[in-house]
């Protein structure tokens, strides 16, 4: 695998903002991790989530009313995890390392597993971010192109439309084959995966187990094959689009810039890591209450991969610094004001990206 370092030699930037950033928690004293305007929302989602996955077995229902529960099901279980899980599996839900650890393994319970996407999202994504051949988050290739360095294939020419069809499955995908490969190969595109404990191996196998159970045996012996079926995938469809979406807008976005590591035994990237990955990274809807609530302040996605042991209810606070720090160090903050124009960027990218590479735009890649 490619060895990839950063030139962190005049880490100034970061620096300052951290000492920024520690002044503003220190001065209000504030805790970093989460508080109630977090745990409110995990006493929102849950109980709602059990509540239509009770309904949707228990209660007869026309069929339109019951795909839209489903689908309804699916979007609170994103959210989930985009609050709860995400937060916990960073470390910022509670001061309380048991506490997160608990809360983290509400990934399993949505078909995932914790360990292995703390690998890969912690450590390699939050790392190596957009840089090719090692970030797994934008290595769909030959499926789908997400920079001009992976190799072209004349279906990309279509891919900014048939792109929302591979969204849709995205976490079905993810839990019946991108865990199950990643388990078998002990290894993510090229980094190896840390040893898993059997502790560890227990908890895989035991929580796809129990999946099984409770979303496919369990309702199939209540409702029926067919019903099971409709609901199932239009769960998973709703669940897939969100997820997706919400992480294609934050690095696959017009101005974002990615790096090339593939067939390089070292890759020394110019900027230091902090620097690395405001460039590589975008906000969107900033000042929408709803979508910030919804997506767990991923849509302030700089502030996430500069401070993801920071709980995401301070971002909106913590963005301000971070902008006037990069506004003082001349460093572009990419931020969409609203997620319609940050969706618009995205397809539109994706649509370059899909031409044939000699005529393609400039897109600002560095290998």
């Amino acid at each position: 695998m490619s060895r990839v370092t950063f030139n962190n030699k005049n880490s100034i930037f970061y620096t300052s903002l951290k000492n920024n950033v520690e002044n503003y928690f220190s001065t209000n004293n504030i805790r970093k991790t989460g508080d109630w305007r977090l745990y409110s929302k995990a006493l929102i989602l849950v109980p709602s989530a059990i509540a239509l996955y009770i309904i949707l077995l228990t209660v007869s229902l026309p069929a339109l009313p019951a795909i839209l529960l489903a689908g309804l099901l699916g979007l609170i279980m994103a959210s989930i995890g985009f609050n709860m899980m995400h937060d916990a599996c960073h470390g910022s839900y509670s001061s309380k390392k048991w506490v997160n650890e608990t809360v983290g393994y509400s990934l399993n319970a949505l078909g995932g597993n914790a360990f292995i996407w703390k690998f890969k999202h912690n450590i390699l994504h939050h790392t190596y971010t957009n840089v090719d051949g090692i970030d797994d988050d934008i290595a769909k290739s030959p499926l789908m192109r997400h920079c001009s360095t992976q190799k072209w294939v004349p279906a990309h020419r279509f891919q900014h439309i048939y792109v929302v069809l591979v969204y849709c499955i995205t976490s079905l995908a993810w839990v019946f084959i991108m865990d199950f490969n990643k388990y078998f190969k002990q290894k993510i595109l090229v980094t190896p995966l840390q040893k898993m404990s059997t502790k560890e191996h227990i908890i895989f196998w035991a929580s796809k187990v129990l999946y099984l159970f409770f979303y496919i045996a369990l309702p199939v012996s209540i409702v029926g094959w067919g019903p099971w079926a409709i609901g199932f995938v239009c769960m998973h469809v709703t669940m897939g689009l969100a997820l997706a979406l919400v992480f294609q807008l934050a690095h696959v976005v017009e101005d974002v810039e990615f790096e090339a590591a593939i067939g390089m035994d070292h890759k020394l990237i110019e900027n230091e890591w902090a620097i690395h990955q405001v460039r590589t990274t975008a906000n969107f809807a900033p000042r929408n209450w709803f979508v910030n609530w919804y997506v767990g302040g991923l849509n302030y996605q700089i502030e996430h991969h500069l401070f993801a042991r920071i709980s995401h209810v301070h971002y909106p606070a913590i963005s301000k610094i971070v902008q006037d720090t990069c506004r003082q160090f001349n460093i572009p903050y990419n931020s969409f004001p609203t997620m319609s124009k940050s969706l618009v960027s995205h397809f539109k990218m994706m649509k370059q990206l899909g031409k044939k590479p000699m005529a393609m735009a400039n897109i600002p890649v560095r290998g």
